[in-house]
């Protein structure tokens, strides 16, 4: 990412600047999650379903964004790299202004796997992978921050020769493999929610990390018992974004 040379102290530290942008999105992020900023206004079921399918296709596009932005700039063409990257983080930043509504004035989801579903005879081992793929997802949104907003800053205050002499390409690197990693599970973990398996409103699997604990023995128990497969359900990360509810056949397009 490049841009014309600018000054000031934005440029003098990106560092600090960096890590006080990353922190006021940690703080906007846990404070709606613990409840803490109560800003955001009471939405409806389908208003929460319509904004889980729209952060969907903003990380979609996000991701195909950040891979041409990659591969603009191993091909020396600077300008599309800085406009495809930028596109990237508008993109990251709208999904954000959604999913902080969504969660705040909405709710999450947990998974539920159903009788007769893909792989259901093997729900335990679906829903491990399933909050595998989520907590990897999880982990590297939460490092990709300080990762994605560094080399923003710097291609933002800094022109294509001072770049070279900024950590902006060893960075940029990192963002790009953890970034695109990150909104890649993300896609796929809200397919498996919305478009495979079921889900219901959070509260209402409160038990889901425990069962989880149980899934293994328990699966194996009702195998041997009776060879069926019972429904089970599992926590739902921010991340993820659900769309179909377990109590009706609807389809969200």
């Amino acid at each position: 990412m490049a841009t014309a040379q600018a000054s000031g102290p934005v440029k003098d530290h990106p560092v600090v600047v960096t890590a006080i942008l990353s922190l006021v999105g940690y703080v906007l992020v846990l404070g709606t999650f613990g409840g803490v900023i109560d800003v955001f206004p009471e939405i409806s079921d389908r208003t929460v379903i319509v904004l889980s399918d729209a952060i969907a296709v903003t990380n979609s596009a996000a991701l195909l964004a950040l891979l041409v932005g990659w591969w603009f700039i191993r091909r020396g063409a600077v300008r599309k790299h800085r406009a495809a990257m930028l596109t990237a983080f508008t993109l990251i930043s709208l999904f954000l202004v959604m999913y902080l509504t969504k969660v705040g004035g909405g709710f999450e989801k947990a998974i539920v796997i159903e009788e007769g579903q893909f792989l259901a005879a093997y729900a335990g081992p679906v829903r491990i992978a399933y909050l595998a793929m989520l907590a990897v997802h999880i982990v590297l949104s939460v490092l990709a921050v300080p990762l994605v907003i560094f080399p923003v800053v710097l291609g933002l205050t800094h022109s294509p020769t001072e770049l070279r002499e900024t950590a902006h390409a060893r960075v940029g690197r990192l963002t790009v493999l953890s970034w695109s990693l990150s909104l890649f599970l993300g896609v796929v973990t809200y397919a498996m929610l919305n478009h495979v398996y079921s889900w219901v409103p959070r509260g209402e699997a409160a038990a889901g990390t425990v069962l989880l604990l149980l899934a293994v023995p328990a699966r194996s128990r009702s195998s041997g018992s009776s060879g069926s497969s019972e429904p089970s359900e599992s926590p739902e990360s921010p991340a993820s974004e659900p769309s179909k509810s377990p109590n009706s056949n609807e389809r969200d397009g």
